[in-house]
């Protein structure tokens, strides 16, 4: 067991912003964790803009994860998200996650969204543990394959947000009387 390990296999890393040299390593991670992955080009593109940050997840000088999401007036959405595979399942990712929940403001970004492809249940599980909940289907969202993906979605406080889910529970009740 190395040093940077703790006692259940937990590895403790440093969170920051992602800058231009950690992008091998990304692409290394990305390509090892997914059939359809982004090219440095699109990483490039996304955090060319304003509203696109970059984060990564570091143990001593070696990039295990990273996550990129955007800024919007209400919410954050993951667009990609990646713990390299030697260093899934352990606690990598949670420690993330937990770092973009604490971003979150009762004030103003109130909730974090992502798209999870219906085939990736690995994940769908993931951001359930933390806290996330499938309020969407959303049908042949993935251009490259056709496939679905679910709308996650995460709460500051708990508290239900989306429309959609409202709206679905009011028909459910319509139904049952």
């Amino acid at each position: 067991m190395s040093a940077s390990r703790t006692e259940k296999g937990q590895v403790r890393v440093h969170i920051r912003w992602m800058i231009r040299r950690d992008m091998p390593e990304v692409l290394q991670t990305e390509q090892e964790s997914f059939d359809f992955s982004w090219s440095e080009e699109d990483f490039l593109r996304c955090l060319r803009q304003r509203n696109c940050i970059g984060m990564v997840a570091e143990q001593g000088e070696r990039v295990i994860g990273f996550m990129i999401y955007e800024l919007h007036k209400q919410k954050l959405h993951i667009l990609n998200f990646a713990v390299h595979p030697q260093f899934r399942r352990c606690d990598v990712g949670l420690q993330m996650v937990s770092k973009l929940i604490g971003k979150l403001s009762s004030h103003r970004r109130t909730r974090i969204t992502l798209e999870v492809r219906e085939s990736n249940l690995p994940a769908q599980m993931f951001f359930k543990d933390q806290g996330f909940r499938a309020v969407r289907v959303l049908r042949t969202f993935y251009e490259d394959s056709g496939e679905d993906a679910y709308l996650l979605q995460y709460c500051l406080g708990g508290e239900v947000l989306d429309e959609a889910v409202e709206t679905a529970n009011r028909i459910a009740q319509y139904e049952e009387s």
